[in-house]
């Protein structure tokens, strides 16, 4: 199978994704007895409350030091220091310092509510192709509500995808008034590309919270957070019904890979151009959490 790559913002580099247990997955996704598995417990909430409770105990920090060394995470980004840390879940979901991701201070930008490796859609009614040709996009079925789809069919959407290596807490892409979140029930299948290259419908079928932001000129902006094998739990952080600041914490995921969508009404933004061209090309875009990822009409 052909290795994940990405263009990073960044460096402006084309760059090849390290991906955590990648053995486990592609025996899970492409292999017989992992398919047996796969249908048998690992899709269960239960399995990932499981692994999620190991992550907890104090005996995981061991896993910490070697973690940061294998995928070169930068340490001086760390709000906390990496021997501080009393389990390998309070470091997965760590606070990074805040001048190492600025918030665009543009007031009609709208920015990525998280790092990872985003595709980006001006028709969310038109999505075909993720991760692999012949694969389309159900919105109705991803929020749950076919009325609610329809208004937002013709809007852009944002996928964003973390991967356990990431920094694992997300933000509010734009200002205004969040509402109360409602979570859509289901399992907890991969969100990584080797899972979602078989069968992308793993993101309107797990566990999925949704907020909606009454964000003035970007009209009411829908965020989802999408659970995945392995993430003990999608945490919310703020207050319902308060108003919060553009880049504002809104919650951080337990252990495990994960994804963020942003829905936005159609005709109200322009997504950014790096954005559109690379995923025009099928390939995702890395950027960091704060960085422009929209801007108004």
């Amino acid at each position: 199978m052909e290795p994940i790559r990405y263009l990073n913002r960044h460096s402006g580099r084309m760059e090849t994704e390290r991906v955590y247990g990648e053995g486990f997955l592609r025996w899970t996704y492409h292999h017989p007895l992992g398919a047996l598995a796969l249908a048998s417990f690992i899709k269960r909430p239960f399995f990932s409350v499981w692994y999620g409770r190991r992550m907890d105990r104090p005996q995981s920090a061991r896993r910490i030091a070697p973690f940061i060394t294998r995928y070169g995470l930068d340490v001086s980004e760390f709000a906390d220091t990496p021997e501080s840390f009393a389990s390998f879940n309070e470091f997965f979901f760590r606070k990074l310092r805040p001048e190492c991701r600025p918030i665009d201070t543009d007031p009609e930008s709208a920015v990525f509510p998280a790092d990872g490796r985003h595709f980006g859609f001006a028709d969310a009614a038109d999505i075909r192709g993720v991760f692999v040709k012949g694969q389309r996009f159900d919105l109705p079925a991803l929020l749950g509500d076919a009325a609610l789809a329809s208004r937002y069919a013709k809007g852009a959407l944002v996928l964003s995808r973390l991967c356990p290596v990431d920094y694992h807490r997300f933000h509010f892409p734009v200002a205004g008034v969040v509402s109360e979140p409602r979570t859509i029930g289901g399992p907890l299948f991969s969100v990584s590309p080797i899972a979602l290259r078989k069968r992308l419908s793993y993101l309107w079928t797990n566990r999925r919270v949704i907020s909606a932001i009454d964000g003035g000129a970007f009209g009411t902006v829908l965020v989802l957070q999408v659970g995945a094998t392995c993430v003990g739990g999608i945490h919310q952080t703020f207050r319902a019904g308060s108003a919060v600041a553009k880049g504002g914490e809104q919650g951080y995921f337990s252990f495990g890979g994960s994804s963020v969508i942003t829905l936005f009404e159609p005709g109200r933004v322009v997504l950014a151009d790096d954005l559109l061209d690379a995923s025009a090309r099928g390939v995702e875009l890395f950027a960091r959490f704060g960085s422009v990822m929209a801007r108004l009409a």
